[in-house]
Parts: structure tokens; C-alpha cells; sequence
């Protein structure tokens, strides 16, 4: 159902990888985690992936290789081909010296390369090599960590999934960026869907959030 014409089949190759990868993330993230809240009410399983999946809206979520994809894209259009290293130094200082940053690049969470990245790096290079979107994405992983490492504040350099995984579906004609979303909950659905039925057989307690005080809120903010 999620296929496109290609009579190589390697597109349906990175769907087995794309399905696989964006499974689960450990119940780490918004989507998971709130598909494992609702569920933990003993809600019925499409109500609590619907309300995970919702939580894909947002950019800092599901949205976020079509985040890191655009500034590729973008990229590549401002230098009109695929900038050396030294132009694209420079132009990664320019980006975080403007107060921006580089989509994909400073995981708040992980402190090494994401395997997920690593294992579509190692798919382009078989199959997507001579794909310009590609090697740009492949020059910003020899570039920009090497320049996020000198900015103190940023803890992790490294490149998360959503750095790689849309310039993958763009090289097979996967264009419209409002589907990649779409790719992404029929990925998340079998990992949260599994992890319900594992919880329901557990008898997982329901999910209560920690409350804190006015008080605590104050001295956290320095007002007390």
C-alpha cells in the first residue's frame, strides 16, 4: 500500500528499513509515550494510538525530517549544487551565529550518532550514491558535527534519524513532505501497538504524572 512504481525494488528495500526503524523508540518519545498513557487507562487500543499519532503534528515531533529535509533542500539551492566543506563551515556558522540551528544536529537525549542514522547512511551509499540530496546530507554528517563541537552549550553533535530518513523517501519521488508523516504513524502503530498488548498482559498500573507545588515552581525559577 505504501509503494511506488520501481522496478528495482529498492524502494520497497528502505520501506522493510523505514517500517522497522521508526517502530519504536524505547516509549522515549511524545508518540509512544502518550500511546502508553491512554492506554494505561485501559482506553481501547485505536483510541490510545490516535492520541499518540496526534502528537506526530507537531514539528519537534513526526514533522521533523520534513524539518531537516527542507534545510537540505534548501542548502543545495543557495549554493546552487553541493557546496564544498569549507562553504558549508561556513555557512553552518552563519546558521547558528543567526540564533538558528541545524535541523537533525544537538539531540537534547543522545550522545552518540543515532543508530537509525547509521543504518540509512549505510542504505544511501548503496543505493542512492549519486543522489545530490544524498551526498549533501552525507557532506553536513562530515561537516557539522566537527563545528557543533566547538559551541560549549551543545552537549551532543551528533545527527538524530530525522537528519537522513527524508532525503531517502525524496530520492524514490516521495515528494509531498505531508506524507512522510503519514509513513511515520504506520511505523509507530505496530511498535505501540505491540507494547499496549504487552502492557495489558502485565497489568501495567495506570500512568499518574508527578504534581509539584507553587513553592517548588518559585525556587526552580529563582522567584522564591
Amino acid at each position: 500500500m505504501t509503494g511506488i512504481p520501481d522496478p528495482t525494488g529498492n524502494f520497497a528495500r528502505l520501506m522493510q528499513l523505514y517500517l522497522t526503524l521508526h517502530s519504536d523508540h524505547e516509549s522515549g518519545n511524545v508518540s509512544a509515550f502518550t500511546t502508553h498513557t491512554v492506554g494505561s487507562a485501559l482506553s481501547d487500543a485505536y483510541y490510545a494510538l490516535s492520541a499518540g499519532l496526534n502528537g506526530l503534528a507537531g514539528p519537534l515531533h513526526g514533522l521533523a525530517n520534513q524539518e531537516c529535509l527542507g534545510w537540505i533542500i534548501m542548502v543545495k539551492e543557495k549554493f546552487g549544487r553541493v557546496p564544498t566543506n569549507e562553504q558549508l563551515e561556513k555557512f553552518a556558522w552563519e546558521t547558528l551565529n543567526s540564533g538558528k540551528v541545524v535541523p537533525g544536529y544537538g539531540h537534547a537525549v543522545l550522545r552518540i550518532t543515532d543508530p537509525r542514522f547509521d543504518a540509512f547512511m549505510a542504505f544511501g551509499k548503496k543505493y542512492c550514491a549519486d543522489d545530490p540530496v544524498f551526498q549533501l546530507v552525507a557532506k553536513v554528517f562530515d561537516v557539522v558535527p566537527e563545528v557543533l563541537k566547538q559551541v560549549q552549550k551543545i552537549k551532543d553533535p551528533w545527527p538524530n534519524v530525522d537528519a537522513i530518513s527524508g532525503s531517502l523517501l525524496h530520492h524514490f519521488g516521495m515528494t509531498e513532505f505531508d506524507y512522510y508523516t503519514v509513513l511515520f504513524s504506520i511505523s509507530r502503530a505496530l511498535g505501540v501497538c505491540s507494547q499496549l498488548v504487552i502492557s495489558r498482559g502485565i497489568q501495567s498500573a495506570i500512568v499518574r504524572p508527578k504534581s509539584v507545588t507553587t513553592e517548588w515552581i518559585k525556587k526552580t525559577v529563582g522567584a522564591a
